[in-house]
């Protein structure tokens, strides 16, 4: 039985299938010389990069729920300089407006505190490989050249997964803590 999408994952779905079909038709028409005006070749290459984008997000998120991930390895600890940055940034009053695609991984009533905190790993790995999935959008100024357009695009969405790893980094502390104390209890108890 095929688990039920969450609402930002249908809204991710739909938006890449509506992007994708503009940017055919949109090439369509330029390259077929039907409608040659640059602006319809400027739309279909940002909906291109838009589908493109999500739509290697979620092959990659695929991949990557195969790997053995924890929480434990030396590239989630916090750093000494993280919680002053998430201060700064206001992390603690804007990250649950942030839409997540897979909230399941975090709901305690399905998942152990040791689990979720491995499941924030998962997530925050997903989001620096979009990081350089970003980036990759610049091979694009090849063919097409208008670096402007690929620049933008990979800069706006190392922004957009910045958000959801400062969110990660955020939070994974707390979680951590919470599996600390219950240890000590269950220490105590004994």
């Amino acid at each position: 039985m095929a688990k039920k999408k969450s609402g930002p994952a249908i809204i991710i779905d739909c938006v890449i299938a509506f992007a994708f079909v503009l940017a055919v038709a949109c090439f369509a028409l330029y390259y077929a010389k039907i409608w040659s005006i640059y602006a319809v070749l400027i739309v279909g290459i940002i909906t291109f990069t838009i589908a493109y984008q999500l739509w290697l997000r979620i092959m990659f998120g695929k991949l990557t729920k195969k790997l053995k991930i924890t929480h434990r390895h030396w590239w989630f600890k916090q750093r000494f300089f993280e919680s002053w940055i998430y201060k700064i940034l206001l992390v603690k009053k804007w990250k649950r407006k942030a839409l997540t695609y897979e909230p399941e991984l975090f709901d305690l009533r399905k998942n152990s505190l040791e689990q979720v905190a491995n499941n924030m790993s998962k997530v925050e790995t997903d989001h620096w490989i979009n990081e350089l999935i970003s980036l990759s959008t610049l091979l694009f100024a090849i063919p097409w050249g208008l670096f402007w357009i690929f620049f933008a695009a990979a800069v706006l969405a190392m922004l957009f997964d910045a958000q959801f790893i400062a969110i990660q980094r955020f939070n994974r502390p707390t979680v951590l803590r919470l599996i600390e104390k219950r240890k000590q209890k269950q220490a105590n108890v004994v």
